[in-house]
């Protein structure tokens, strides 16, 4: 709502924030436009005016709302997924992203999704064949096995120092 609201103390009240995105019916002086990215640089956060960078939060919004958001992640494909919910080939949403961000889309899903592997592994409400099963992994060794690429740790070894740190605490 800060958004909407900076845009209205600027005398800009034909537009719609939505997911990140403003949508400005009107002209905007360049003092207007001067000031705005002021207000967003001051609430830590950057006015993105080019269309590729624009294009790249909204693949990672998409990512986002779907591992750590959805109730379930979509049992489709990533790809088709993000394909779908921004109406790009997937190819060209591939490229962009890997030349802005330096890093590929799979790999940026991967990240979020052990994350999640963490926060459920903390919370203990699930067993690892339940996660899983919630991430759409093909196999516990598959999610075990990413999971010791990006963190260095089994997921019971990361659940283990859980406990341990929980002990060490307790005991002060």
């Amino acid at each position: 709502m800060l958004v909407k609201e900076e845009l209205i103390k600027l005398g800009i009240t034909n537009c719609t924030v939505d997911l990140g995105v403003v949508d400005i019916q009107e002209d905007i002086t360049e003092d207007q436009l001067k000031e705005f990215r002021n207000k967003l640089k001051m609430a830590g956060l950057e006015l993105l005016d080019d269309n590729r960078n624009i294009l790249v939060e909204k693949i990672k919004n998409v990512i986002i709302e779907m591992i750590h958001n959805a109730e379930d992640i979509p049992d489709v494909n990533d790809s088709d997924y993000i394909s779908e919910k921004l109406g790009y080939d997937y190819t060209y949403l591939s490229n962009t992203f890997s030349e802005v961000k330096g890093m590929t889309i799979q790999k940026y899903v991967i990240l979020h999704k052990i994350e999640k592997v963490k926060e459920l592994l903390l919370y203990d409400e699930d067993n690892l064949t339940e996660i899983a099963y919630k991430l759409n992994y093909s196999s516990v060794a598959h999610l075990s096995n990413q999971f010791k690429k990006v963190t260095g740790f089994t997921p019971s070894f990361f659940k283990e120092m859980r406990f341990k740190r929980e002990k060490n605490l307790e005991s002060l």
